[in-house]
């Protein structure tokens, strides 16, 4: 008898915290679905001191707000995040509440460097390749033309780095860095030479050959000046040049090699 007195004191207790839960979160519920809660305001500013240039109202409101659902309390912010993620130009986002009513997006802009393949995508100094409008783009900078396969994205930006540095001792500038899907690299130059550099023997390969085309360029430069249309380096003992006065083939020994 004893026992099952005490058993029933202990089910009529559960039974009551369950309903004080249901009550307190049926409180909660309609506290948190108030008007006063409702997103009143998104407010939108630059993460750095760098302000947006192509990140605007008219954009955000056909872009992202539309995919914003949900209130002060339950709006998710990894949701809202990834709404302005979606936006043209927007590389990084931050959200934050701001009570009672608001929430706070702090956007950082992708800052172009050139395009990326022949699909009218564009790449960041940072390397990350995004879709956004050309004309806008070619506002910003004189864009380059890098490609490659998918995911080396990284590998041909810090590659385009280094030819930067090594043309720049004869005073010229890759436009155009190619890398093939044979892992094959190209680069063409700001007076629009084209260098076929080939693929990678070891971690020298590619500057040894630029190295062994620099200590040449004065001399052609001085012999053929402004006709040089192409040079090909893939040659260990020598090179293989195409002029607007015919093709030419430079050794530096007088067996011949093949490609590599």
């Amino acid at each position: 008898m004893w026992h099952d007195i005490r058993w029933m004191n202990i089910t009529a207790n559960a039974l009551f915290g369950m309903v004080l839960l249901a009550l307190m979160a049926s409180g909660v519920w309609w506290v948190i679905q108030r008007p006063m809660f409702t997103l009143a305001a998104i407010r939108v500013e630059a993460m750095n001191t760098e302000p947006l240039r192509h990140v605007d109202a008219l954009t955000i409101r056909n872009a992202a707000i539309p995919k914003i659902r949900g209130n002060f309390f339950t709006a998710n912010l990894d949701a809202v995040r990834a709404a302005f993620e979606s936006v043209p130009w927007v590389r990084r986002a931050s959200v934050q509440r701001e009570w009672p009513n608001k929430l706070t997006v702090r956007l950082e802009e992708h800052a172009v460097l050139g395009t990326w393949g022949e699909d009218g995508r564009l790449i960041s100094v940072r390397g990350d390749v995004f879709t956004a409008n050309l004309a806008e783009a070619e506002e910003d900078a004189e864009l380059i033309s890098l490609s490659g396969p998918d995911g080396s994205e990284k590998e041909v930006l810090a590659q385009y780095q280094l030819f930067q540095q090594w043309f720049s001792r004869i005073n010229l500038a890759p436009e155009a860095v190619r890398y093939s899907s044979r892992y094959a690299w190209s680069v063409r130059l700001n007076n629009g030479m084209q260098v076929e550099l080939g693929r990678v023997q070891d971690g020298t390969t590619l500057e040894s050959r630029v190295n062994q085309l620099m200590t040449v360029y004065p001399q052609l430069i001085a012999s053929l000046q402004d006709s040089i249309q192409s040079v090909d380096m893939r040659y260990p003992n020598g090179l293989a040049l195409k002029s607007s006065h015919g093709a030419i083939g430079l050794k530096k020994q007088t067996k011949a090699s093949g490609k590599t």
